[in-house]
């Protein structure tokens, strides 16, 4: 091809390129140890991040409505998706470096954005400059917990995370607020001192995401093994327990769960002295 029919064929690209209203994404993958370029994303992961990401949307639209339960229920139900779109992707062998940005950005908005404007919208915006600082503390600390785990997520051990998990961290937020939210408790006010305890609450989640403390991930669980019998009916206890008092057992978890690094945290040291 002559250089003129080089020009020619580059110019026809470029221009057809100018007519792409939305470029393809491509991607750069290794296969048999060699770098191959692929062009388009996964469908079926990424759908659950969407989907993940419009239940946080859709939790913030309702906190600004004054619909605390709703939005509180529509966090746990993002935590949910969120939780299978990364085993969806390992089970089907889709992982991609766009699934993995995606799914940080999804999870800024449901577990950083949306927990502490719904926070901020129930208990904080009364509360003066203290609500505010406890609401940008939290969302903060989610930006840079996210930010830390992307630079770090092809070195760390994936049997732990470094810090409180986003995902955890709003299930507290929103497990607060759905059981204080719930009808009859409080009688429906907000009190000084429940707003005080909220903008506490929140600030120290938001810093127990970003704290050099180890948290298990649950990710060494294998869901295509086989299990004794037992550890089924487990389950199903386990879910017959949550539909009796959902928010206050959920809250319960989120709890637990979230004061389990610090505990474990403080048990090493002191068998390490």
């Amino acid at each position: 091809m002559s250089e003129v029919e080089k020009e020619i064929e580059h110019n026809n690209d470029d221009r057809r390129e100018s007519l792409l209203l939305i470029d393809d994404h491509e991607e750069e993958v290794s296969i048999n140890g060699q770098k191959v370029r692929r062009r388009g994303i996964y469908l079926l992961p990424n759908l659950f991040t969407t989907a993940a990401l419009f239940a946080g949307f859709y939790a913030i639209v309702s906190g600004m409505r004054g619909q605390f339960e709703t939005a509180a229920i529509a966090i746990f139900v993002a935590g949910v998706l969120d939780g299978m779109d990364g085993r969806v992707a390992r089970l089907t062998n889709t992982q991609s470096k766009f699934g993995e940005q995606y799914d940080s950005l999804a999870d800024m908005v449901s577990f950083g954005v949306a927990p502490a404007l719904i926070m901020f919208s129930w208990s904080l915006g009364s509360f003066g400059k203290l609500g505010w600082a406890a609401t940008f503390i939290y969302i903060a600390c989610a930006a840079l917990r996210l930010a830390r785990f992307n630079t770090q997520i092809a070195t760390t051990d994936k049997n732990y995370f470094t810090g409180l998990a986003s995902p955890a961290a709003a299930a507290v937020i929103a497990g607060t607020i759905w059981v204080c939210a719930d009808e009859g408790l409080f009688g429906g006010e907000v009190s000084s001192v429940l707003s005080f305890f909220s903008a506490v609450l929140t600030a120290v989640i938001g810093l127990l995401m970003i704290v050099n403390i180890r948290y298990n991930s649950f990710k060494g669980i294998d869901l295509r093994g086989r299990v004794p019998f037992v550890v089924m009916i487990l389950i199903v206890i386990g879910f017959g327990l949550v539909s009796v008092d959902p928010p206050r057992i959920l809250l319960g978890i989120a709890l637990a769960y979230a004061l389990s690094g610090p505990v474990m945290a403080v048990y090493r040291r002191t068998q390490a002295s």
